[in-house]
């Protein structure tokens, strides 16, 4: 929930997530407000969803750091495009950050299910980190709260920078498609409880240009943040056809259980032609009458952190 410094420093180098290209169509109705279950109960109000997030970044610019940390599970997971961090390390970021002014805008809301939901939005901040100004430039930002013993805590939250807008090649390319056998195209994929197992499974499926099965890995009200703009299912799908995943390299895995029927994972995502410092990627899976699909999905470049200016040499001692 802060905004490292070298996110704001290094926009320059922040492209699309692996999966969008950026001329695809399908962004998300901000003024859809149905995007959840059918036969799940909202879990929170959205007034009070987004006023819940508004509060995290109000002790943030408070300094209210013990506020902040109770705000958090204590296997909050937080992922920017230099690092992921656990609920300590956000909390050492977060004192080191200023922010002056905060202003937010684009909010989408689901609910996932009655002890879990996601929020979903863009925030510019003015202020300082670690005594540096910050330019304002805008991030998409994505938060989960989860219902632990009837008070609700953050237990994800993912940034990335919001692209710049390129004009669409005229003639997009697109992803090789290898000749299936029948047997691979009449297999349904199989998902579980896993979500590692399944988000190689959905890599597997791109790579094989099944984009029908992996399209069938999404719930209706599916979310995916990208760089260059939010989507809903339908723009995922259409998308992923113009990407090729045929040489992904996945790595660093990192799961974090929310519930019983809900689970992110986080990855990272290596490719042929895509950015040298990779890509990272988060998915939640959720149990929907006995199958696990996708809900949600955020994707980012990795930003490296600048090495530190070099130490000046001690000035010899005269003789």
């Amino acid at each position: 929930m802060k905004k490292i410094l070298t996110l704001v420093l290094a926009l320059i180098v922040v492209a699309a997530c692996a999966a969008p290209p950026t001329n695809r169509d399908g962004a998300v109705d901000t003024n859809r407000n149905a995007n959840r279950p059918a036969d799940a109960a909202p879990a929170i109000a959205e007034a009070d969803a987004i006023a819940k997030e508004k509060a995290i970044w109000d002790a943030i610019k408070n300094k209210d750091y013990a506020g902040f940390e109770g705000m958090l599970a204590d296997s909050f997971v937080e992922v920017l495009p230099d690092a992921v961090m656990d609920r300590a390390g956000s909390l050492a970021g977060v004192k080191q950050f200023e922010p002056s002014e905060i202003n937010f805008s684009d909010w989408k809301f689901q609910s996932i299910d009655k002890d879990l939901f996601l929020v979903v939005y863009t925030v510019s901040v003015k202020g300082k980190f670690a005594g540096e100004e910050v330019p304002s430039d805008p991030v998409r930002s994505s938060s989960v709260w989860v219902n632990r013993e009837g008070k609700w805590v953050g237990a994800f939250h993912q940034e990335c920078a919001v692209a710049k807008a390129s004009p669409s090649p005229p003639n997009p390319a697109t992803a090789p498609t290898p000749a299936a056998s029948p047997e691979a195209a009449s297999t349904a994929a199989a998902t579980g409880p896993d979500p590692i197992a399944n988000e190689k499974l959905v890599w597997d499926l791109l790579k094989s240009a099944r984009y029908d099965a992996f399209a069938d890995l999404l719930t209706p009200e599916f979310i995916e943040v990208a760089p260059d703009n939010v989507y809903d299912k339908a723009g995922t799908v259409r998308g992923i056809r113009m990407f090729d995943a045929s040489k992904a390299v996945l790595s660093d895995w990192k799961t974090v259980k929310l519930t019983d029927n809900a689970s992110v994972v986080v990855y990272m995502v290596k490719n042929a032609g895509g950015s040298p410092g990779g890509e990272r990627h988060s998915t939640i899976w959720a149990n929907r009458s006995g199958k696990w699909l996708g809900v949600f999905h955020h994707g980012g470049t990795v930003v490296r952190n600048p090495p530190p200016p070099p130490k000046a040499s001690a000035s010899p001692s005269p003789k």
